[in-house]
């Protein structure tokens, strides 16, 4: 638990200071999008107030996900940063339809004045520059929270969409294609999709209680099977409260004189070692039975 604690807050002070970074970034770059008259500069400034907004929403879901359980929620609050993670897919869906459509609006509409490529080059070299400071801060946090994967995702895609205006000005400045300013506003809106896409999927399976990615049912009945005194497994469910938080319930059918003794306490540990050692669940719940029960029970799930 002290561990845990530790990781949150640990993240916590790296939103804190990734936001920071994304505001100041965000107000240049938007003084940058209307000096420069760019597009792209201005949807990669759009882009990062989603950013910043999932950003606090990361952040106040890092606070309440750190929040004790209670009688009510007898999980606490984890599950908080998974909804803080689908508020942050839905924004970066919307950015991208807005971004989309005004690209394609400017290529096919007459240029009504000149992109100013100096200041673009310039506010875009300036936003990658913190883009990549922000992402390195992110990075060495908790990888395994979807909260902070979200974060991170939303931060790289600043990076590379500052990339992407970055080569726009250069073309715009040494051959006068304005029309690349459009061309890199697209660019941007499709990195965001598969993003945006990816953290939802990853939300969805944590909301539905599908079984974790990587994690493979038949795999672990194998192991609970090769234990000394077990002769069968069943109703066996796996699944996360959230990111990196794996549960697993199971009615384990054992041998009479395995329950013997000390025989029940010891089998306990060995199964909840292997299955914290061998597949990072976090909680597991075995219901020990003889043969002779199992044969009384309703019929069973796999």
């Amino acid at each position: 638990m002290a561990h845990d604690h530790a990781h949150s807050t640990s993240n916590r002070s790296r939103l804190l200071v990734v936001i920071g970074i994304v505001a100041v970034v965000l107000l240049i770059e938007a003084a940058g999008a209307v000096i420069s008259g760019s597009l792209a500069l201005l949807a990669d400034a759009g882009h990062m107030l989603s950013d910043l907004t999932g950003l606090i929403v990361a952040l106040v879901a890092a606070i309440v996900a750190s929040r004790p359980a209670t009688d009510r929620q007898t999980y606490g609050y984890q599950r908080a940063e998974v909804f803080g993670a689908l508020i942050n897919a839905i924004i970066l869906i919307v950015v991208a339809i807005f971004v989309a459509v005004e690209g394609v609006q400017r290529l096919l509409a007459p240029q009504a004045s000149a992109v100013q490529s100096t200041p673009m080059l310039v506010v875009a070299a300036i936003g990658l520059v913190a883009n990549v400071v922000a992402f390195l801060v992110l990075r060495t946090g908790d990888t395994r929270s979807l909260n902070m994967r979200g974060a991170a995702l939303e931060v790289l895609g600043d990076l590379l969409g500052s990339i992407a205006v970055i080569i726009a000005a250069i073309v715009i400045m040494t051959t006068g294609f304005e029309k690349a300013d459009a061309v890199a506003s697209l660019l941007i809106a499709a990195m965001i999709v598969p993003r945006a896409v990816s953290l939802l999927r990853d939300v969805v399976r944590v909301l539905s209680q599908a079984v974790p990615a990587g994690t493979s049912v038949e795999d672990i009945r194998r192991h609970i099977l090769g234990t000394d005194g077990v002769v069968d497994v069943h109703d066996v469910h796996v699944w996360a409260i959230t990111s990196g938080a794996h549960v697993f319930s199971a009615h384990v059918v054992v041998e009479p004189e395995a329950l013997a003794g000390e025989g029940a306490r010891c089998m306990l540990d060995e199964l909840s070692a292997c299955l914290s050692e061998h597949f990072d669940v976090e909680h597991s719940t075995f219901q020990l039975e003889p043969a002779t029960h199992a044969e009384h029970e309703h019929p069973h799930h796999a």
